[in-house]
């Protein structure tokens, strides 16, 4: 049976999770003093690894072959050893002393009632019995009323992980009784830098621009970048061109973004409405032109700010584009720029896109030619 890219490559160890070192770091050290939390509170964006990142814990609390903390440890050792029968278990996904709950579809007091039946049983095997509760942020109010009184006073050999991407929904109550860990989107460059190191061990090609275009696209969510690549790989499965991402996801070619902008801060609205209508026609995203749009307008308005910010951006972009930039830097000034994306930020969020997709563009072009 074949096993997808994300499950096949889900992290394993502290140091495989990618763009949240300011949370591993702080629990690697909590596991080294002893000092390892009842309840955790993991929220963030999708695919950030918030539940992998919870299951790595469960594994490092109960592995029978984690050093004792000594004075000179260094962090490695920290690292569940992948081993051990309980490592195993939670691995594989049988561990009785792990309990997964996805409170998207179990969100009732019942659910809760029975978490407050089981609690005081102790681990069947573990050290600890750990909960992660999976998009917490659904349950009900019943149901988180009744969850307060245990995370209370809970067990001493019982960790609650509680994981969520709308932390604004959980109750006060609740996230003052956990320890609240906020995790970010993934960068760019490192999602190109996972996905480049998956490709070399599939051993399959990729050209540079196909793999920027997977790591814009993603926004962020590392889960959805190897989702998105597990797509590819099916259409094209033994080298991935960029001409063929872009017909696959219907992405627009860098100069035609490039054109746009440019006609913008030129002032040709015909310009601008005639590359709108190529895209329409060509069957181009105008939801991710827009994005495209906004991310090279963000890095206009940086560099006409802080123009030393040029050197941040060369690991993150390439020499084409950097020149494109410079070039546009000279045509414009910052509150155009500002302007510019602020005028186009609203046009991503607009819900026209549902009834005419190139309408919030040529609203754009019109306010920005007022």
């Amino acid at each position: 049976m074949h096993l997808v890219l994300y499950r096949k490559y889900r992290p394993q160890n502290f140091s495989d999770i990618i763009g949240q070192n300011h949370i591993v770091e702080i629990l690697k050290k909590a596991i080294s003093l002893n000092r390892v939390g009842h309840s955790y509170l993991f929220a963030g964006p999708k695919g950030t690894g918030k539940t992998s990142l919870a299951r790595i814990l469960a594994k490092a609390v109960n592995c029978v072959n984690l050093q004792p903390p000594t004075s000179n440890l260094q962090p490695p050792f920290y690292e569940p050893c992948n081993k051990c029968d309980s490592c195993a278990e939670i691995t594989n996904g049988n561990s009785l002393d792990l309990v997964e709950i996805d409170a998207a579809s179990n969100r009732g007091i019942n659910e809760i009632r029975e978490i407050k039946e089981t609690i005081r049983l102790h681990p069947f095997k573990s050290l600890y019995r750990i909960y992660i509760i999976d998009e917490v942020h659904m349950l009900t109010n019943e149901a988180f009323n009744a969850f307060l009184k245990i995370l209370e006073e809970p067990p001493k050999f019982v960790i609650f992980i509680l994981a969520t991407t709308e932390s604004d929904k959980i109750p006060e109550t609740i996230i003052s009784r956990c320890q609240e860990f906020k995790f970010r989107k993934v960068p760019e460059q490192l999602i190109r830098m996972s996905l480049k190191n998956i490709l070399e061990k599939e051993k399959i090609k990729i050209e540079d621009g196909a793999l920027e275009l997977l790591s814009i696209i993603s926004d962020g969510s590392l889960r959805d970048a190897h989702s998105l690549l597990e797509q590819i790989i099916d259409f094209e499965s033994k080298e991935i061109k960029e001409i063929d991402a872009r017909n696959f996801f219907g992405a627009p070619a860098p100069s035609l973004v490039n054109d746009f902008i440019f006609s913008i801060f030129d002032k040709k609205p015909e310009k601008s409405l005639e590359i709108i209508s190529h895209i329409s026609d060509r069957g181009i995203d105008s939801r991710l032109f827009a994005k495209l749009i906004l991310r090279n307008l963000r890095l206009i308005l940086l560099l006409t700010l802080a123009p030393n910010f040029e050197n941040e951006l060369k690991n993150g972009i390439n020499e084409k584009q950097m020149n494109f930039l410079k070039e546009l830097k000279i045509k414009t000034n910052v509150a155009e720029a500002e302007s510019a994306l602020k005028i186009f930020l609203d046009a991503y969020s607009s819900p026209s896109y549902s009834y005419l997709p190139e309408l919030p563009l040529e609203i754009a072009v019109t306010k920005i030619n007022q």
